[in-house]
């Protein structure tokens, strides 16, 4: 499983579909499993224009699939000061 991230309101540019964590797991057919991402400050952090790493309130868009060409779950949350 693969999670995704893009800020909606960056004050610089960033990705659309930027990786930022990712687990290996192994299913049989029929099978579930949960897989448990942590959103961290770091995770949401950037660098600003001047350099400096900031993580902005905003909303992000979340997305989690097999790859980022195979988004199976979307949504959005919103980092508040």
């Amino acid at each position: 499983m693969q999670l995704y991230l893009h800020d909606l309101l960056a004050d610089v540019s960033r990705p659309v579909n930027e990786l930022k964590g990712f687990q290996r797991i192994s299913l049989a057919p029929g099978e579930e499993k949960s897989v448990k991402f942590t959103l961290t400050p770091d995770v949401l952090s950037h660098l600003n224009v001047n350099m400096e790493r900031i993580v902005e309130p905003g909303d992000f868009r979340i997305m989690i699939g097999s790859s980022s060409k195979d988004i199976r779950l979307k949504g959005i949350f919103t980092v508040k000061e």
